[in-house]
């Protein structure tokens, strides 16, 4: 087995791990601009429903993954190390890994996926199947259950909407970085709030509760030093970090605030009604239901601003038929019995359940795979999905015999 290059030594346990049985697993990652997470799960028969509830053997946490923000070779590094944490926490090592699904941002282009899998190869035995997604597939993957079908938004340090259709097509919206204008996403907002202080003190802007509350939060004491601390590290998440001040702004009753998250709402529902009109997920009357699978900070809500609620009240103006999930770790829309029904992935059987208050219905599915208390974290989405599509080439080599 070839080891890296650099951090061979993260690897050692493996010498320390004893016989493993009959033990298969499969890695699934979600790299972000935030954070990093690996799953080690443990592969079930294909002939199965998946497991209810599913089984995680082992969960790491790293930093960074996204290349375009730190860098190729701390990206490396950071995903080698979660990956190894992962299969240590597990007891597990690289012989058992049937795949490794690794969904992170900054994987744009076909040569992203590539330079990634080559790398991949370095790393874990001929045996392993290896498949490299942008980290809104995950995501996805994560409130469908691994099915690829409906759209996704994205909305933390960055933003991205992603969309699939059943026969393969997909499209994309924003995603491109802060420099060519990730409007709507956490640093978007943060970055407009920190825009504001300085046209505020200039005389450019109007006066604005931010200054004084951003300044605090910071611990300086005159606009003048916030260029010096915004130039000092400007990374993408340490400006996104700022995004709860404005929200707590905004609730004050800031306008200014208000006026940067209304933005925000707008240029998030636009990506997806971009993704759902270019794909047609709504069906040629526009009536269709497709799922709309909701991650990242931004789009949970707060005491009086709720971006989410506010961008699915924006798209259904449109499509009436968008079905909001928010998978695992995220907060239902509190009031979507009244307004838009939330589906969650229900197994294999192609039903869904829609809950109503005080009862719940199953009714058939348009082809996707919903279930009311299966919405998971993205990497375990990752984890679903290589799961798919190691049945899926399964069943190509069965009908090949």
């Amino acid at each position: 087995m070839k080891k890296r290059y650099r951090n061979g030594e993260i690897w050692d346990f493996e010498h320390e791990i004893g016989e493993l049985g009959n033990r298969e697993v499969i890695l699934g990652l979600d790299g972000g601009t935030t954070s990093t997470v690996c799953i080690c799960m443990p592969i079930f028969p294909f002939s199965d429903p998946f497991p209810d509830p599913l089984s995680v053997l082992a969960r790491a946490v790293a930093g960074c993954s996204n290349h375009n923000s730190v860098g190729e070779t701390a990206a490396r590094e950071t995903l080698e190390q979660v990956m190894a944490d992962a299969l240590l926490k597990s007891g597990s090592n690289r012989s058992a890994v049937r795949a490794v699904c690794l969904s992170v941002s900054g994987v744009n282009h076909s040569t992203d996926e590539l330079r990634i899998l080559n790398w991949l190869r370095e790393i874990f035995p001929t045996h392993v199947k290896l498949y490299v997604q942008n980290d809104a597939v995950a995501a996805l993957a994560s409130g469908t259950m691994g099915k690829l079908h409906g759209c996704v938004l994205i909305a933390g340090t960055g933003t991205i909407a992603f969309g699939f259709t059943e026969d393969g097509r997909q499209a994309r919206a924003a995603g491109a970085g802060p420099v060519l204008g990730d409007w709507g996403s956490g640093y978007g907002i943060a970055a407009q709030a920190l825009t504001a202080i300085v046209r505020a003190y200039d005389g450019r802007g109007p006066v604005t509760i931010l200054s004084s509350i951003i300044l605090q939060t910071l611990g300086l004491s005159s606009p003048d030093e916030l260029i010096g601390w915004t130039y000092a590290d400007p990374s993408w998440a340490r400006i996104a970090a700022l995004v709860p001040v404005v929200v707590s702004c905004a609730e004050a009753g800031d306008r200014v605030a208000h006026e940067i998250l209304q933005d925000s709402v707008e240029e998030l529902a636009l990506s997806v009604k971009a993704v759902v009109q270019r794909l047609s997920l709504c069906g040629e009357d526009g009536k269709a239901s497709f799922p709309l699978v909701m991650v990242g900070g931004v789009l949970e809500a707060n005491k009086r601003w709720d971006i989410g609620k506010e961008v699915v009240n924006h798209i259904s103006k449109s499509y009436p038929g968008v079905l909001p999930i928010h998978p695992k770790g995220s907060k239902i829309l509190a009031d979507h019995e009244a307004a838009f029904p939330v589906w969650e992935p229900c197994g294999l059987d192609n039903t869904h359940r829609r809950l109503d208050p005080g009862w719940a219905q199953t009714c058939i599915a348009e082809n996707f795979i919903l279930r009311t208390s299966g919405a998971v974290e993205p990497a375990v989405g990752a984890a679903l999905l290589g799961w798919n599509f190691l049945m899926a080439e399964s069943h190509k080599e069965a009908c090949k015999r």
